[in-house]
């Protein structure tokens, strides 16, 4: 057989695609091919998370569901990405850019580039991985080979899950070691349950793409329960965070995994989880707002988390919704019973506790992206809402 020419593939794959993709050996880049340019490549935020993945073929999705295909061959390494069957936000995209230090001066180039990026359901991106295997590995896969599920997709038979599980949870097959990347998946899941955000929530649902969990037991149902069972654990504590009475979150969750164990079909546990998140979700919401939420307070909530990375004023709020500044004011008052610079500010607030929580970020940096006059400014806010110094807030709970 000849030679074959790597180049000259990912060129082709490229082309095809229409989505960036990089050649490696060992962990230095030898090729790149994209139709579009970039300030800074996203891949290299997730390097340590994708050099983990091993096997022939695999995925990585990311907390703003965009995803890689990895292709492992030697020493090899084929990654194509990122890509995602529905589009970013704009403030998730500013987001990105400021994890990965893109100058702000390039940050909007960055954000229109990541938008034109042609966009593809994982399943395309892995029938072209698969493809490129046979041709540098050998080895003949299939989706189900490597457990690449839609949630918009039909429920598979019960034969054919049946004889997945057989498959993929056999005790001859279980690996040492597995990829576990829904950390960052779990965390925007329970970002949302802490902010009360329902419209989040069905929206995250449309465009999630489904995730390969690690192994956690040798027979798919029993993995399922345990993941249910993990996941209203996590659910309850993020709803406890937003507001909620801890004895309701915890019997609500002693309920939910009764109901979990009662059942013996994967997709009855998978909607009883969707159920599950959804109540401690609107649970936060009511709460948060005070009462049942009006389509007001619900726009104006939605509008600042779609700008969190920009200054945001009463004023930039009433010109989105059409209306004027000082009964968007007054009406929000009557709504939520806090004012609108209160919330706002709030909610600021939140983004930096993630923010100094789990990025290595410094707080000029923070303050910076959060659309703060200055980093005194900063730090006079988050003082006062969070009864904390910024420094001290991360020196106390930072990873």
């Amino acid at each position: 057989m000849k030679q074959i020419d790597l180049e000259y593939l990912c060129t082709v794959i490229g082309n095809l695609s229409g989505i960036p993709i990089r050649l490696y050996d060992g962990e230095t880049l030898v090729f790149s091919y994209s139709f579009v340019k970039l300030p800074k490549d996203p891949v290299e935020l997730y390097r340590d998370e994708i050099w983990r993945i091993q096997e022939s073929v695999g995925y990585y999705v990311t907390k703003i569901f965009n995803y890689y295909g990895i292709i492992n061959s030697g020493n090899l390494k084929i990654i194509i990405g990122p890509t995602r069957q529905t589009g970013n936000t704009d403030q998730d995209l500013r987001e990105l850019a400021f994890q990965l230090d893109v100058p702000p001066e390039d940050t909007a180039e960055f954000v229109i580039g990541m938008k034109s990026i042609i966009r593809m359901p994982l399943e395309s991106v892995m029938q072209i991985l698969c493809t490129v295997n046979y041709v540098l590995n050998g080895e003949k896969l299939s989706l189900q080979d490597i457990a690449v599920f839609d949630d918009q997709q039909d429920i598979l038979s019960k034969d054919a899950v049946a004889k997945q599980s057989a498959q993929q949870y056999s005790s001859e097959n279980i690996p040492v070691q597995d990829v576990h990347n829904t950390f960052e998946l779990e965390q925007t899941v329970m970002t949302i349950v802490r902010k009360g955000d329902t419209a989040a929530l069905r929206e995250w649902v449309k465009a999630a793409p489904a995730v390969r969990g690690g192994i956690i037991a040798a027979e798919q149902l029993r993995q399922m329960k345990n993941t249910f069972i993990v996941s209203v654990t996590l659910a309850s504590r993020a709803a406890i965070r937003g507001g909620m009475d801890v004895e309701d979150a915890f019997s609500l969750s002693d309920a939910y995994i009764q109901k979990c164990e009662l059942l013996n079909r994967p997709d009855q546990i998978m909607n009883l989880q969707y159920h599950m998140i959804l109540e401690y979700t609107q649970k936060v919401e009511r709460i948060r707002f005070c009462k049942r939420p009006g389509k007001l307070a619900i726009d104006v909530a939605n509008y600042i988390q779609h700008h969190l990375s920009e200054p945001i004023t009463a004023e930039d709020i009433a010109k989105e919704l059409y209306l004027n500044r000082p009964y968007l004011s007054r009406k929000f008052i009557e709504e939520t019973g806090e004012s609108l610079t209160d919330f706002i500010l709030k909610e600021k607030t939140e983004e930096a506790k993630r923010l100094l929580r789990y990025s290595d970020k410094s707080l000029t940096a923070i303050s910076n992206y959060l659309g703060f006059s200055s980093q005194s400014h900063f730090s006079r806010v988050f003082k006062k809402y969070a009864s904390s110094t910024p420094g001290d807030y991360r020196d106390k709970y930072g990873t």
